[in-house]
């Protein structure tokens, strides 16, 4: 089991740099390796303009990661993040390209049962200042920054707009397990999680953490241990599932 290496490709959520999964690198065992997903206009990537639009930004993405999306890799999404990595993994089916062993969907709801409410009216400084406020996870500092609060607000229209832009279209479901993961204080309702099923090929679960919105950083420890403990199965399952060597 240790033997085999698997890519971990990690997308932020709204506002956010995939900085944010920096410190899994230390907490996950090396045969998984953790790929950090930059998008453009954050980061190491703060030049390049914002892309506000869902399927500009999946297109470019499997262009970008497409030498990370080969052999054994699987995909992971925070909030916005996940709705990337299912329409990564959805176009990465379309056009026949190698499938990731699993998706990893955290504090999102479903593709399917999105709520179109939920963003509405997010589209100025007071209204996204407020929205940072209560979904938490922004630090003080930030705030207390106008340099920073201006390259924050300006991030999170253009990662909402891009939300608001993603048009669900139904069709079969992925070929690999699929796993959810939610906050308990979160205010996205389980039915919505749920609703991942639809797209689960292989197996589904939902795994609860203590927490809200932002449980990813709240619970890192628990989450990190149920990453390795997902991916680690699944591989078992794969070498199992491969025809012997004669």
């Amino acid at each position: 089991m240790q033997a085999k290496r698997l890519k971990l490709l990690c997308l932020p959520c709204a506002g956010a740099s995939a900085t944010m999964y920096l410190r899994w690198k230390r907490q996950l065992p090396a045969w998984i390796e953790v790929c950090p997903v930059e998008l453009p206009g954050r980061g190491e990537r703060l030049g390049e303009p914002l892309v506000d639009n869902f399927e500009t930004q999946v297109v470019k993405l499997c262009e970008e990661q497409a030498t990370r999306m080969r052999g054994d890799f699987a995909l992971f999404g925070h909030s916005m993040g996940a709705l990337l990595a299912y329409g990564i993994a959805a176009r990465l089916r379309d056009v026949g390209r190698p499938q990731p062993r699993m998706l990893f969907a955290s504090g999102s709801a479903a593709p399917s049962m999105r709520d179109s409410e939920r963003l509405a009216g997010l589209d100025n400084d007071k209204a996204l200042i407020a929205d940072l406020r209560q979904q938490g996870g922004t630090p003080e500092e930030v705030f207390e920054s106008p340099e920073l609060m201006r390259l924050t607000l300006d991030v999170l229209a253009a990662d909402y707009r891009l939300c608001r832009s993603f048009r669900y279209r139904s069709s079969a479901p992925f070929d690999y397990p699929v796993k959810v993961l939610a906050g308990l204080a979160d205010d996205i309702e389980k039915v919505r999680l749920e609703a991942w099923q639809r797209v689960a090929g292989g197996a589904f679960s939902l795994n609860w953490f203590e927490g809200g919105h932002f449980f990813i950083r709240q619970q890192e420890r628990q989450v990190v241990a149920a990453i390795e403990q997902a991916l680690t199965l699944r591989l078992e399952e794969v070498l199992y599932a491969a025809p012997a060597v004669s």
